[in-house]
């Protein structure tokens, strides 16, 4: 970097384009904090690792002394690319009416250095109308689901007495664990698709809100990633209640295999989360506790699938398939090999724990960039699977039996479990008449 001619600081905008970003010590000398030296940024195979708050902002904002860029012109084009790119990956930034008033000032401001051909008055009144609508989409879509956001007590129906025999199951509507696996990713890839960078960066900014790994902080704020932790739940019940329901052992046992089937599919896809999901449901204890029925499971390929999923040394064997996914998915031809869905609650977990054990500062008091990066990698890496369009024919009575089958309560799945293998000790027969009498009380 050097200081900009003479006859360049006689022309160049003041500091006070960015004042409102930056604050009120931002006009022309920075306050930098206590302990805080003027250095130059650390460098590391050309990204910035860390470096002094008053060194950074250095290097973005004009002085008497010193200028960023020599040109005028492409000063003013690398303020719009960031405006744009800001914009556009976290437009709830600016929502509320002082953050957009602040945009507006800024872009008048720039608009100033290009009066001769008005090219960058029509780049930045298209950037406004797009950020405009991007809200306004937003905020449509949360207002529609949040009119069919069930209850919390809502655990689905609770069946008190045994399914008669004519009532529909998964098997009726898809009895291909192929299709059931490219029908679930469709479902997978359309929420996925509706969570955003924000969404994301909610669990930094409010991750004293998060409890067991679920973001319950501003209800608006993290409602998508809500709905999406909810879906991976209500899967996870909807496979032990098609499990438990049935009430002959043959028919059980060909229920159980087909899961593990359309586990093992959704595996080669890609679709982790689902596969998780349905693993989770046959691992839920009234599940678990059919042993009549495991006994006549052919449970080899269960077995890989678990071993997939071992929770031993943080999910390593999860997070090698993950990356042969990832690397897959960058070299594919076809939208079908790039398909990444990944477990989301540990993705979360992730960028939980990455904040919460990495300082934002090195001990020198300079801003640990390397910490923001690695978060910022993740994210990019969400976004970049999220972008994919599935190549999977959508079957509406496939998923719409997914997304509305009536789901069993964990008492009920309980009773189930009991009226199709038998209590087998005194506290399952205790555990069983209990919930049978507190759900016939609550007829």
């Amino acid at each position: 970097m050097r200081a900009a001619p003479r006859k360049m600081r006689e022309t160049m905008p003041q500091t006070p384009i960015f004042s409102s970003m930056l604050g009120s010590s931002c006009s022309g000398q920075v306050q930098p904090d206590m302990g805080e030296r003027c250095v130059d940024p650390v460098y590391q195979d050309g990204n910035i690792v860390s470096g002094s708050l008053e060194a950074l902002i250095e290097r973005l904002v004009p002085t008497m002394d010193y200028y960023p860029d020599a040109k005028l012109k492409s000063f003013a084009a690398k303020i719009i690319q960031l405006l744009k790119e800001w914009t556009e990956t976290f437009p709830y930034d600016f929502q509320d009416e002082k953050s957009m008033k602040e945009l507006k000032e800024i872009a008048h401001r720039i608009t100033q250095c290009d009066e001769e051909n008005g090219t960058v008055k029509k780049i930045i009144s298209q950037m406004t109308q797009n950020l405009l609508m991007a809200l306004s989409a937003r905020s449509q879509y949360q207002e529609i689901k949040e009119k069919f956001r069930q209850p919390a007590t809502d655990k689905g129906t609770i069946l008190k007495t045994k399914p008669q025999s004519t009532q529909k199951d998964i098997l009726s509507v898809c009895c291909d664990p192929l299709i059931l696996a490219q029908q679930l990713t469709h479902i997978e890839l359309e929420r996925v698709s509706n969570i955003y960078p924000e969404d994301l960066m909610q669990i930094v900014s409010h991750m004293d809100s998060l409890d067991n790994h679920k973001c319950r902080g501003d209800v608006t704020k993290t409602y998508n990633l809500e709905a999406y932790d909810n879906w991976f739940n209500c899967l996870s019940m909807l496979v032990a209640t098609e499990i438990c329901r049935v009430v002959k052992k043959k028919q059980r046992t060909r229920m159980v295999e087909f899961f593990i089937d359309v586990a093992r599919e959704c595996f080669n896809i890609g679709n982790f989360n689902s596969m998780m999901a349905i693993i989770s449901g046959m691992n839920l204890s009234p599940v678990a506790r059919l042993k009549k029925t495991w006994s006549k499971v052919k449970t080899a390929k269960f077995d890989v699938l678990e071993h997939h999923m071992d929770p031993s040394s943080n999910f390593c064997n999860y997070r090698t398939a993950l990356q042969g996914a990832a690397q897959r998915s960058q070299t594919a031809n076809s939208n079908r090999e790039k398909i990444v869905i990944p477990v989301f609650n540990l993705f979360i977990k992730d960028i939980y724990f990455l904040h919460k054990i990495h300082t934002n500062r090195l001990p020198n008091g300079q801003i640990n960039f390397k910490k923001f990066w690695e978060i910022s990698r993740q994210i990019h890496d969400f976004l970049t699977w999220k972008q994919v369009e599935c190549p999977f024919e959508k079957d509406k009575k496939i998923q719409s039996y997914l997304l509305t089958a009536p789901i069993y309560s964990e008492e009920a799945l309980f009773i189930a479990s009991f009226e199709s293998e038998g209590p087998e000790n005194h506290m399952e027969k205790d555990s069983w008449k209990t919930l049978r009498t507190t759900l016939l009380n609550r007829a």
